[in-house]
């Protein structure tokens, strides 16, 4: 079956993710290959590959293409590792994730945009992905440690059980700030305790739970 959106999503990578600095080629290559359409309603397929967030069900978003790819991108990821996201929203972000890592734990609070990616999941035989319905500011405790973690909600700040979640070694990436602005976060944990950084702002919908808004 040819895949007619394969051009654009080359475009979307040469024209928007490397000219920004998304430099590491297997986050390169997962962009280029994960049908970023099919995570969108049909109406809104056209305009999947463009360079802006889009609307999704239940009031939330699907990120900009850019957002995904830095956000992947600064976990760093390797092939043995696994990863919880916090909030599966269209299931793209964790999609991506899939193709870089070993297993993706998902955590949705919508019991609707849970059923929906999950039948992209299954459509794309994407079976490295397992997800559930829950407050995803708590985590998912009894399969982790995570070598990574990333957030795809704004909170007010970087809720502790998923902290306590992380390997030795573990990288968490989170909107940080308001409900109107946010500073994305990378915690890692090293020798030295937790290293904490600013890498840009962001503007992300709620993080809704005991440990977010």
């Amino acid at each position: 079956m040819i895949d007619r959106f394969a051009t654009i999503r080359e475009r979307m990578v040469q024209e928007q993710l490397v000219p920004r600095g998304i430099s590491d080629p297997r986050v390169l290559e997962a962009m280029r290959t994960v049908p970023r359409h099919l995570f969108v309603d049909d109406a809104l397929q056209s305009r999947a590959y463009g360079d802006f967030p889009l609307p999704i069900a239940a009031g939330q978003t699907i990120s900009q293409p850019y957002i995904v790819a830095s956000m992947t991108e600064a976990l760093g990821l390797q092939d043995d590792e696994q990863v919880l996201e916090i909030g599966t929203g269209s299931g793209y972000q964790a999609a991506v994730l899939s193709r870089l890592c070993k297993k993706v734990y998902t955590v949705e609070r919508i019991n609707s945009l849970l059923a929906s990616a999950r039948k992209v999941f299954d459509l794309l035989k994407y079976y490295n992905i397992s997800s559930k319905l829950d407050d995803g500011t708590l985590g998912w405790p009894e399969c982790g440690p995570f070598d990574a973690i990333i957030v795809t909600a704004g909170g007010p700040s970087i809720p502790e059980p998923l902290v306590e979640q992380l390997s030795e070694r573990g990288r968490l990436v989170i909107p940080v700030g308001d409900q109107y602005l946010q500073t994305l976060k990378l915690l890692e944990l090293t020798e030295d305790g937790r290293q904490i950084r600013d890498l840009e702002r962001v503007r992300f919908v709620d993080l809704v739970g005991k440990h977010g808004w």
